[in-house]
This record gives C-alpha cells, structure tokens and sequence, in this order.
C-alpha cells in the first residue's frame, strides 16, 4: 500500500537527510565495496548533509560534516577528509552549548582522522587522545560503546 500522508517541504527534507544518511552507514559497514559502492557512498553523504543543512539545526550540519568527513577518510581523500573534520570541528566549538557530550568526541575524531590520513603524527596524536578521553567521558553507555567502536576500527594510518 502506498502512504498518501503528505509532507511539508521540512519533513521532507528530515526524511531524505536521515534515510541517506542511513544509506551511508549501510554502505560504510560493508566490507569490499565496489567503486560504484563507494561514489553512492559519498553521494550518499553529500545528500544527507544538503538535506539537514535545510532542515536542521547547526548540530544537524556538525553531524553531517563530520559523516562527509568520514566517508573522504575512508577513501583516502586526504584534503577533503580535513576540509569537513575542520568543518565538524568549527561547528562544534561555535555551538558547544546545543552538542550531545558523543559530539565532542567524534568532533575529535574526525580532525584525529584526517590528520592520520594526512600524515600529521603530532596533531593526530593529539586529537586522538582528545577523543578518547571525551569518549570515557561519555555519560550514556550505549553512546560511550558506540563511539568506541567507531574510535577504534578503520583505517589509522599506523597512528593508533
């Protein structure tokens, strides 16, 4: 049966930003993915971030830097991989106050990743740390796992 509900432009929007970025996460799970896999990916990102930047909030875009950051870490795109971990990182220092305490430590994350990526083994040392300690810092323990399992899988760049 077809859902004949009817949306506003903003749920709209809410929709297609969590249903892509879901669709990202699907294809960042799977393992050996082919190229047209991971184009799809990295449109994937793209979109979810496009759509919350119209239907979000500021935590909604950090978020959404941070998966696009992500995803450019994952292919080994080291410029843009920093671009959105710098992104991630200015968003959250400019909304500190709106950020869940799972922000603070992907935010470091992500800049940890890229910098790895980069070959930048001082600054990625550093943001390492800064994440795992905000990690432990955590209060709820299914985010506090969840990170942990994001801080401590893919690729490092031998800086962890």
């Amino acid at each position: 049966m077809i859902d004949e509900k009817k949306y506003t432009l903003s749920e709209a929007h809410h929709l297609f930003a969590v249903d892509y970025h879901g669709q990202t996460w699907d294809l960042l799970d799977k393992k050996d993915r082919t190229q047209d896999e991971n184009e799809r990916m990295l449109n994937y990102a793209h979109a979810s971030l496009a759509h919350w930047r119209t239907a979000g909030a500021e935590l909604h875009h950090q978020r959404g830097e941070w998966l696009v950051g992500r995803v450019y870490a994952v292919l080994g795109d080291k410029t843009n991989a920093m671009k959105h971990a710098l992104r991630c990182l200015d968003l959250f220092e400019s909304n500190q106050k709106l950020m869940a305490d799972f922000d603070t430590a992907f935010t470091y994350e992500a800049v940890a990743r890229a910098c790895a990526l980069s070959g930048d083994s001082s600054k990625a040392q550093e943001y390492i740390q800064k994440a795992q300690e905000a990690g432990e810092s955590i209060a709820d323990e299914k985010d506090r796992e969840a990170f942990f399992i994001e801080f401590n899988g893919g690729e490092w760049n031998g800086m962890k």
